[in-house]
């Protein structure tokens, strides 16, 4: 994996993401879009710090387990844990927000809002990360997924003060997933992905327990099938594998052309939402993913090649 040649990345900045890895990150939001709904349906029967805090604990072991059978080493130095200290804070709010506002709002709506992201990567990647540049055709599509994130606070369709309240929650946390991204692209040059994935969740977990006993109420109402599936579909195929896999794609590609795919997360969100725990498909939501299809394309249509440039700088 190539590292960069200075502490701001700029040897590693933005690159073109070639077929292979393009996909891949088209499947990792699949997945992260899925994420949603197991959220959803794990807070029917557990509490939601309890539900952060048990995810990010079966994690956390799944990951460690991973790194002492692969021979990855988790030493870091303390330049290190002071980044990592600063990237947990990060994490820990983006979390915790992130499952309150779901708690009161939909998947679809809860998914659709993280269509925001971009918008903030692609802003903080260009004031703060080396070779992160916007572009004309960048800001076009950035700004036709803004226009479907608009569509769905349009909709006033069953939409109840509590969910207005989830959306504003939720988007509180999408601001801090972006600064978390960015962060994460400043010093993933000199941390390892996995150590990256696993050391938030050392001082999540506690924090997340200690909330749950506090303040869910009760912290385990019950437990069938569906809700320890869910469970499990959080701790060990988003938090453990695509964690690793979206910090390793993020260190090699940058923030804005890996974050460009995340406007199918939201799809993936609605997809699910809908099927899975029969959420309305309105006129919004349709108009939305419309605009978020069309945002993907913008972003990731072929561009030219200038003479005597190499691709890997065409930003």
């Amino acid at each position: 994996m190539p590292t960069s040649s200075g502490p701001s990345g700029a040897a590693t900045a933005n690159k073109e993401l070639p077929l292979g890895p393009a996909v891949f990150s088209m499947f990792l939001n699949v997945l992260f879009g899925a994420n949603a709904v197991a959220v959803k349906i794990s807070l029917l029967g557990l509490g939601v710090f309890t539900t952060a805090g048990l995810r990010f604990l079966i994690a956390a072991i799944a990951i460690s387990l991973w790194a002492v059978l692969t021979g990855q080493s988790l030493h870091i130095d303390r330049r290190q844990a002071r980044q990592l200290f600063i990237l947990s804070l990060f994490f820990v709010a983006q979390i915790a927000l992130f499952y309150l506002g779901l708690n009161l709002t939909t998947a679809s709506r809860g998914t659709l809002i993280g269509n925001l992201l971009p918008f903030v990567v692609l802003d903080l990647a260009h004031c703060f990360i080396p070779g992160d540049t916007i572009t004309g055709r960048k800001v076009v599509g950035i700004i036709l997924g803004f226009c479907g994130v608009l569509f769905v606070v349009l909709d006033r369709q069953g939409v109840t003060s509590e969910i207005q309240t989830g959306d504003l929650i939720i988007f509180c946390a999408v601001l801090i997933w972006g600064t978390s991204a960015v962060y994460v692209k400043r010093i993933s040059s000199t941390i390892h992905p996995l150590i990256i994935s696993l050391y938030p969740m050392f001082l999540a977990v506690p924090c997340f327990l200690l909330a749950g006993f506090v303040w869910d109420g009760g912290m385990v109402r019950f437990v069938d099938n569906s809700v320890a599936m869910a469970l499990l579909y959080q701790a060990l195929v988003t938090a453990s594998f695509g964690f690793i896999a979206w910090n390793t794609l993020l260190r090699k590609y940058g923030a804005t052309a890996l974050h460009s795919f995340v406007f199918i997360m939201p799809i993936s969100g609605v997809f699910f939402g809908v099927v899975l725990l029969g959420e309305p498909l309105t006129p919004h939501l349709l108009a939305s993913i419309a605009l978020i299809a069309a945002g993907i394309v913008v972003i990731n249509g072929k561009r030219r090649r200038l003479p005597g440039v190499p691709r890997s700088e065409l930003k």
